[in-house]
This record gives structure tokens, sequence and C-alpha cells, in this order.
């Protein structure tokens, strides 16, 4: 028997005083008036304990707001992209003038069992974390696969910043050759200024270390001042935050029809580039989108960057029947002289100011040199850097 029976009994059964009770048991003479009350209401069972709970709260989460975040996680999780609280809060200042915190918004989607619990992922304290300090800093590239609706397997080239995760190219071939990641390097470097370092792994069109060689990418890096990293072997952590791209990439694909071809996923894939730079909160960097922490500091630079490079871009063009190809530089055609052995070929011109260096399509350099402003031709005897050897096998 609990205290509350004992005292209830002694005032109705007994007839004995609350405040003698009181006195004796030290307890209220209100809390023993207030239990004979409620058992006069319902018996003994009113004597249970009660809820504690208030009856109303001021800084409740309405229904309508409860609602809207479930919305708001269907909708994300629909469309492949990241549907976390966070995400949601962040979604969500756009259309409440009160936004629930992430931590109650994480609350109402466990409550509703959409938190799938991960007992088995490590602590954050585990991880030895690693960031650029500054934009430009170090870039990552990688490439990974993804199947077509006619069964073949296209490759998608990503390349983003590591300080900010900006996504500076996503990229899909039929087959990614060395010519293709100087082609979408110079492109990025173009619209957002060259990098201090390049960081891959050791894939044939990114290193040339296992064949003892260099292949076309790195050429160029070192021409530029570029320091170029390579991970080691077997151990993709050190690429991580590429690699986590291609995650986060493979998802949004997921939700989308199955392209049909190579043009129509990189259809899909430029839309998403756009919403994950430009939209979606990112939880590495306090919530910000990476366009904004990618435009928040001074950009890093090549140490040794030339200062005769004033501008790097990619050309495709087509050896004429006479051996050569045109490129305007300075305002003028300057006429540069590859061999009417490579007559028709398809070719591309990788240029950095004044530096110039023609390329196969299977990567092979057929010339490279450095025009002079004074000169329009320049045959085959111009003393220049005229190089013709095999940089890489694409592979």
């Amino acid at each position: 028997m609990g205290l509350g029976r004992y005292v209830v009994d002694a005032v109705v059964l007994e007839g004995r005083s609350p405040s003698e009770l009181a006195r004796t048991h030290q307890v209220s003479r209100s809390w023993i008036y207030e239990l004979v009350a409620r058992y006069r209401q319902g018996g003994y069972a009113a004597l249970e304990p009660r809820s504690r709970r208030p009856r109303s709260c001021a800084h409740e989460v309405g229904p309508k707001a409860q609602a809207l975040v479930l919305q708001m996680r269907r909708d994300l999780v629909r469309a492949g992209h990241d549907a976390g609280a966070q995400t949601i809060a962040h979604h969500l200042a756009r259309r409440l003038k009160r936004v629930p915190s992430v931590t109650t918004i994480w609350r109402i989607l466990s409550r509703h069992g959409l938190i799938t619990p991960q007992p088995h992922k490590r602590p954050r304290s585990s991880f030895t974390r690693f960031e650029a300090q500054l934009p430009n800093e170090l870039w990552q590239t990688d490439a990974t696969h993804w199947t077509l609706g006619d069964g073949t397997t296209a490759e998608i080239l990503n390349l983003i910043d590591d300080h900010s995760r900006f996504a500076l190219a996503a990229v899909a071939f039929a087959t990614v050759k060395a010519a293709d990641v100087v082609q979408v390097f110079f492109a990025a470097a173009s619209a957002h200024g060259l990098p201090a370092a390049l960081l891959s792994d050791n894939g044939a069109v990114f290193s040339g270390r296992s064949r003892g060689g260099t292949v076309l990418l790195e050429t160029e890096l070192a021409r530029l001042g570029i320091r170029c990293v390579h991970s080691t072997p077997y151990h993709p952590q050190t690429c991580g935050k590429v690699e986590r791209f291609h995650q986060t990439v493979k998802r949004f694909l997921a939700k989308q029809p199955v392209p049909r071809s190579v043009a129509h996923l990189q259809l899909q894939l430029d839309g998403f580039r756009a919403y994950y730079n430009q939209r979606r909160p990112h939880r590495a960097l306090a919530g910000r989108t990476p366009l904004v922490a990618f435009n928040a500091r001074l950009k890093a630079k090549p140490p040794e960057l030339p200062e005769t490079v004033t501008d790097f871009r990619v050309r495709h063009d087509k050896v004429d029947s006479c051996g050569r190809v045109t490129l305007r530089y300075l305002s003028q055609l300057r006429h540069i002289y590859v061999g009417r052995a490579h007559k028709g070929e398809r070719i591309r011109l990788l240029i950095a100011g004044a530096n110039v260096r023609i390329v196969r399509d299977d990567g092979q350099l057929l010339r490279e040199l450095t025009l002079d402003p004074s000169r329009r031709y320049f045959g085959a005897r111009t003393p220049v850097h005229n190089v013709v050897r095999q940089v890489s096998s694409m592979s």
C-alpha cells in the first residue's frame, strides 16, 4: 500500500485529522486534501500517479509545420537529394517564418520512422579530417561509371574543390581518355582559375607511374607549375571528398529516368551540379552551399605560374590537306605545320598563353611550340620546341 492510499484510508475510513497526518508523515495538508478529492471522484484508481506533461506548449511545432517537414522529406528523397534534418531546415527557411531547430526536425522524422539507425558507423571523433584552407588550393578528380538504358556503361569525370566541395565539373564520356581529362581541367580552370595542386588516384589517365612515364595531364600540370599529387594505391580514403561526391551523384541519378545516351546523362548531370552548387546546404560547410563557400575567400593559385600565361583553353580542330592547323593569337591567325602524314586527323590544341601543344585524341603529342608574335607561319623547321613523342597510351 502506498502512502497516498494509507492517508486516504486514515481520513475517510478512520476519520483522522488531515493536520495530524501531515505533521506525522511530514507532508503538506493540501496534498492530503487533493488525494481525498480525487478518491471521492474516481476511487482508488484515481490515486495512481498522473502524467506531468503540460496540457499545452507555447513552442510546440504545430501539425501544419510537421506535415511540411514530412512532405519536404518525401520530395527530397524522391528527387535523389540529401534529405537530412539540416537540409530540410535549410529549405524550410523559405516557406516558414519560424523554422524548427535541426534537433526538432530530426525528432519529427524519428517519430514517424524515417530515421534509419546506423550503429556500425565510426564516431566522428575517430576521424582524421583534412581540408584545404583556401579555394583552389587543392582540386580532387576521379572517374566513376554509370549504366545507360541500352546496357552500355558510361564514365563520369568529376572534379571538385577540396576546400568548398564546389563541383567544378561533372562530365559524361563513353570512355574517359587522357585528352578528355585535360580538356575538362582547362575548362574548369578557365571558369574558376588555376589550382595550386591537383589530387587524383593512380588511374591510367591520371598517372603514368605504373608504366614508368608520365601522362598528358601530368605534363600539362608541370608546365603550369601546378603540383600533381596521387593517392596511395588501394587507399581511396585519400581522395575521400571526390569519392563521397560520386555517392551523392549516383544517389541522384538513381531517382532519375534511365539515360538513353551519354548526352542524356550529361543533361541530368548539369541539372544536378546546378542544384548541388547553388541550393544544397552542405553539412561540412556549416550549412552553406558550395558556391557560397567557394566565393567566401581569396583563391589560391599555382606558386610557379608563368607570368606569360594569360589564358588557357582547349580547341578542337582538324589538320588540313596541307598538314597545318590554324589558331588565332593576339588577334591574328597563326598557321602551324603539323605534318602531311596527319592530314584529316582530329586534334586538340592545348593553349596556355603563347605556349601551344597539339595532341591527337589518342593522347599522342604531335607538336609543342611557343608562338612568336612577329610570325604568322610556323613551318616544320621553325626554331621552336617541336616534339613528336608518345605521352600516354589511352587505356
